[in-house]
């Protein structure tokens, strides 16, 4: 039998070796710590200082109870932990084992396995649900939205984002606050949060009335975006790649010519002269300053990729290796190598975020550019050995997923250094409070099938409730796509039809080049065919053309719930069930959503699909673009030609 007490507004727990503390984090919240190293670490990560919340700690012999708000939490003299909402309705419950299962099993529901000094891989297992959803984990493309019975891994990766928050229909949500390398498993048997290596455990459970105030609470602990830019609300361009300035300005001439709205054009990849370098190569692109003049008197923002990578060719890799501005291989030689030959810089560490920057600022912006696509931000591991990556704040394996985090927090922080009030940085991986740095999230290297765009909306649903409200795909998919292919142009108006109702609507892709003339410069890096919407031929041009001016004037709408996801955590895309918590249907539907509190979107996913279902929930529904309008509460059919898409207005509320 263990041993409890309470330490001012804790209460901790000792046995065998075992130290727990249980505590608060802020109102209706509740944190669990524990160890089998003897020492409980105050180390918060990512998350935000917790308010101050009211708590009562009851101990008797058997038992001790800890009242904070809608939740509370017992700890029995065994160490057996259960969760409860304030009518006493278990929320979450360790699946621990008694003392007669242990002799049989020998397992309990938490398990140390040590793994050097005072490191350990960690297990901690819970209760089964009957009727339990989860939702969240950040975004990957398995084609879940609901992840009840699914394994997900706990690490970053190209179109894997790990943001280690599980929103529950029972009423809670838990937060895993740790950057360890792990799996989750929330299967028939049991729920299993799993760390390859770490001090301790750490997580967080919340309660609230709705899935909806359990967002918002978990953005008052890991922060809120700020507010979302004007420019960024409109139409994206980008394609990989533009190969020169010349191309790059004749696309947004065009775009001009055309009286056709642009907010933002990018400048991929290999416009550097080495990795590392962080600036261009003046060969293919000598004006920098002129161009990103132009484009500002053409209401057009520059957006420039930058990679976290150097070569060893780098102008900077002797300086970065004599600063430690790099990760290093833990074995086997000291870089840690990517496909194109170079090594990783290294975010966590705060002086090289403070040398990297001067070098960034000092070759980009001078030049006026203000706006970065944080790619290969992962880092993209080739293999995914984070057991072999070292960097400033500890091994890849107790700390790798992390790096997205501390890379977005270096350009985030350098920006506001200049003054710079609207920032954005496109991210391909986040972590728990990346929000707060001004990232948009993209699904990364995705393929351009209609597979691959069904699993986008359910990814987008998912990192939606993880506090990460701005969030978009590559219209058409990253990798394939030939502009004369009838199937491809089809499924570029569906997913375009798709991106408006987005956070962010941006075109790219590495189309094929088929039978076109290949245009690609010979002595640098390949560029994919045209993926401009003049590139698809006469009818799908008109379609794309009427949805970007469709997109021009929802942008008040949009910028409405931006403020809103800026000041209390609500998405602008999310599942049904955040806005009809009480309807059980909007639990189990997959592939419609909302977006905002007023239009219900439902895509299109299969080629030659030209109608669909669609699920109203109670209340009165406006077909959008006519004048139909359904009593909800019942599951419809709509037809859907190519030039028209399936969305519906709440009656009377007002979009444009």
């Amino acid at each position: 039998m263990g041993i409890l007490k309470q330490k001012d507004n804790a209460i901790i727990y000792e046995q065998f070796g075992e130290k727990v503390i249980i505590s608060h984090y802020g109102p209706d919240r509740i944190r669990f710590r524990s160890t089998a190293n003897g020492v409980i670490s105050d180390e918060a990560w990512t998350l935000l200082p917790p308010e101050n919340a009211e708590v009562e700690i009851e101990i008797t012999d058997g038992k001790a109870v800890m009242k904070n708000g809608l939740i509370s939490v017992e700890i029995d003299k065994d160490g057996a932990v259960i969760y409860y909402d304030a009518d006493g309705k278990i929320l979450l419950a360790e699946k621990y084992l008694d003392f007669r299962e242990k002799i049989a099993n020998l397992r309990s529901a938490r398990v140390y396995r040590h793994r050097g000094g005072s490191v350990y891989e960690t297990d901690v297992y819970f209760k089964p649900q009957d009727g339990e959803h989860f939702y969240g984990l950040g975004q990957d493309t398995s084609g879940c939205l609901d992840l009840k019975g699914s394994t997900k891994e706990l690490f970053q990766k190209n179109t894997h984002v790990s943001i280690p928050f599980l929103l529950s229909s029972k009423g809670y949500g838990f937060i895993w606050n740790n950057p360890a390398v792990g799996r989750v498993e929330t299967v028939k048997n049991h729920t299993l949060w799993h760390m390859e290596a770490a001090a301790q455990v750490d997580y967080i459970v919340i309660a609230k009335k709705t899935p909806a105030d359990i967002v918002r609470s978990l953005s008052g602990v890991t922060g809120f975006a700020p507010e979302f830019p004007e420019w960024a609300s409109g139409f994206w361009q980008c394609k990989l790649r533009y190969q020169t300035q010349d191309e790059l300005m004749n696309v947004a001439r065009e775009y001009k010519k055309r009286n056709i709205p642009l907010s933002v054009i990018i400048a991929d990849f290999f416009h550097w002269t080495e990795q590392g370098d962080f600036k261009f190569d003046p060969k293919y692109w000598p004006d920098p300053k002129a161009m990103v003049e132009e484009l500002k008197e053409m209401g057009i923002r520059l957006f420039v990729s930058i990679w976290p990578t150097v070569s060893a060719n780098s102008e900077n890799y002797g300086a970065f290796a004599d600063r430690n501005c790099m990760a290093y291989a833990e074995t086997g030689g000291q870089s840690l190598m990517l496909t194109c030959g170079s090594t990783f810089i290294d975010p966590t560490n705060p002086e090289a975020r403070e040398y990297i920057w001067d070098i960034v600022r000092k070759n980009y912006c001078e030049h006026g550019i203000r706006s970065f696509w944080l790619d290969v931000a992962e880092p993209e591991l080739l293999p995914y050995h984070f057991e072999n990556m070292r960097t400033y704040l500890g091994n890849g394996m107790q700390v790798g997923q992390i790096f997205p985090f501390m890379y977005e927090k270096m350009f985030y922080d350098g920006l506001k250094s200049l003054g710079e009030t609207e920032i954005v940085s496109l991210c391909r991986s986040a972590w728990l409070g990346s929000q707060r740095f001004g990232v948009l999230v993209w699904s990364g290297d995705i393929p351009a099938s209609f597979d691959s765009f069904r699993r986008q909306i359910k990814a987008g649903l998912n990192i939606s409730v993880c506090g990460i409200p701005w969030w978009n795909t590559d219209i058409g998919g990253f990798v394939g796509g030939y502009s004369k292919d009838p199937e491809f142009r089809e499924l570029l108006v569906r997913w375009f039809q798709f991106g408006i109702f987005t956070p962010v609507t941006r075109m790219h892709g590495w189309r094929e080049w088929g039978d076109m003339e290949n245009t690609t410069i010979p002595d640098i890096p390949q560029s994919g065919a045209y993926n401009e919407i003049w590139s698809y031929g006469d009818e799908v041009y008109e379609i794309l053309k009427d949805l970007i001016e469709l997109r021009e004037k929802l942008r008040p709408y949009i910028h409405r719930h931006m403020k809103r996801a800026s000041a209390d955590g609500t998405p602008l895309m999310r599942p049904m069930f955040f806005d009809f918590p009480g309807d059980p249907v909007c639990y189990v539907l997959e592939d419609q959503y909302m977006f905002g509190d007023d239009i219900l979107v439902a895509p299109i996913t299969e080629l030659g699909g030209r109608s669909r279902e669609v699920y109203l929930p109670k209340g009165r529904w406006v077909r959008f673009g006519s004048a139909e309008t359904y009593e909800g509460g019942c599951n419809i059919t709509c037809e859907v030609p190519l030039d028209s898409f399936a969305a519906f207005v709440r009656e009377g509320a007002e979009v444009f």
